[in-house]
């Protein structure tokens, strides 16, 4: 799966969060990003990329000059402030695509949003301050742009470092993270540090929460490419966003000949016994489905909230749910509960465990397994159509009756229900 992980140890902006994609492109690719950026604003704005260090780590610092003269703290404050209506307006009339003017129009929305609430007032009526200048567009529209070319399958972010101390807007000077990044970054988890300063701002916030899956240390991955997008700041501490490119991979794919059972040369009997031929297994077991075991010990719940919280863990979606007895510390007796899902579904079911449980930590297990596709058809039998579970994949077929159709036929025709059963099996095999 071609995922982009987003490392924000030294927080988010929107221009580092724009270096850092821009360094994954290809380097025509490049190019044409800088062209199309420039013909969004001709004459008002103009964007370029140029090489940074930090701390002798080297990326791309993004420059924006407006009206001839580069973007400063300063001036960002004396822009004139923009209406959420009007902020829409102007995104919706760039020359981008349809999918980049939605994205933007809705990391606006999100920093709108979050206005509103941080100054307890409607939508409708919040202006934009740092963020409403033209720069800030083009940070936003230049990430929804760079992330459309890069088309990834997912995005990961790590926790944010919102850095400490206070930061000067224009509302005055304001406790770090200000209460609108605060308000973005609800959900999310982030810590503080040692730094002092503003290391995530509204609109590296916000981006990340748009785009960002999931948030959690950097998973097992395949990385193809790495990225550095700069900050302006220099601290004793790389100030960089860093994003990597690559294949998500929790467990390397092992080959059929490492699996259990695969056949030494002494077992294969004759190049005609097709299921003891080594070239069975590799033109049949080709593929692994890649899971995670979520699991935690409980020993302080009642059963009855146990049983809650496995029916809402099954109806979330997870793949499989289900309780072990366990001897705990002191020999009290337990429960190891377990949870099978995807591996970008990691960060939702972790919450509900730890939300829904008494636990105060998961173990998160990478495995793998092999499953037969699963089809369903009605089969007419004596007692009625039953419907047929019918599993197949590497030369294999299984069918097995639907227990609630079985069952209905049994007491409707008051026979036992083996008996529905095995003329269900017996009418599917029928029809092989």
């Amino acid at each position: 799966m071609k995922t982009l992980y987003l490392e924000c140890n030294m927080g988010a902006s929107g221009d580092m969060l724009m270096g850092a994609l821009y360094e994954l492109l290809s380097d025509s690719a490049k190019d044409a990003f800088i062209k199309n950026m420039n013909s969004l604003f001709p004459n008002q704005l103009m964007l370029s990329a140029s090489p940074s260090e930090k701390c002798g780590i080297w990326g791309t610092k993004m420059n924006v000059v407006i009206l001839g003269q580069e973007e400063t703290s300063e001036r960002v404050h004396n822009h004139l402030h923009t209406g959420y209506q009007e902020m829409l307006e102007q995104i919706g009339n760039l020359p981008v695509s349809a999918s980049v003017k939605e994205h933007a129009k809705a990391v606006y929305t999100l920093i709108g949003n979050a206005e509103s609430a941080a100054h307890h007032t409607d939508i409708s009526q919040i202006h934009f301050h740092e963020v409403g200048t033209l720069d800030a567009i083009m940070d936003v529209v230049g990430c929804c742009l760079l992330i459309e070319l890069l088309n990834p399958e997912q995005i990961i972010a790590s926790p944010i470092h919102v850095g400490s101390g206070s930061v000067r807007c224009a509302h005055g000077i304001l406790p770090v993270p200000a209460p609108a990044t605060a308000e973005l970054l609800k959900d999310i988890p982030i810590y503080g540090g040692s730094i002092d300063g503003e290391l995530c701002t509204p609109t590296g916030a916000a981006l990340l929460k748009h785009f960002s899956s999931q948030f959690t240390p950097m998973p097992p991955m395949t990385v193809e490419q790495t990225g550095y997008g700069m900050g302006a700041k220099d601290f004793d501490t790389a100030n960089c966003l860093r994003a990597f490119w690559g294949n998500l991979s929790i467990l390397p794919v092992p080959s059929p000949r490492q699996l259990p059972g695969y056949p030494s040369a002494a077992a294969v009997k004759s190049d005609g016994d097709k299921e003891t031929h080594p070239d069975y297994y590799t033109e049949q077991f080709h593929s692994l489905d890649q899971i995670l075991e979520l699991s935690c010990n409980l020993d302080d719940m009642t059963p009855e909230t146990i049983s809650y919280a496995t029916k809402l863990l099954r109806d979330a979606g997870a793949l499989d749910v289900y309780t072990t007895p366990i001897n705990m510390k002191k020999d009290r007796p337990g429960i190891l509960l377990t949870v099978l899902c995807n591996v970008t579904e990691e960060s939702r079911f972790s919450r509900l465990i730890l939300t829904h449980t008494a636990t105060r930590g998961i173990r998160i297990q990478p495995c793998y397994r092999r499953t037969l596709d699963a089809q369903f058809r009605k089969i007419s039998t004596v007692y009625g159509e039953i419907t047929i579970k019918i599993s197949t994949g590497y030369g294999i077929t299984k069918c097995k009756p639907e227990y609630e159709d079985v069952a209905a036929a049994a007491r409707q025709c008051k026979v036992p229900f083996q008996t529905v059963y095995a003329a269900a099996v017996a009418a599917f095999h029928k029809t092989l």
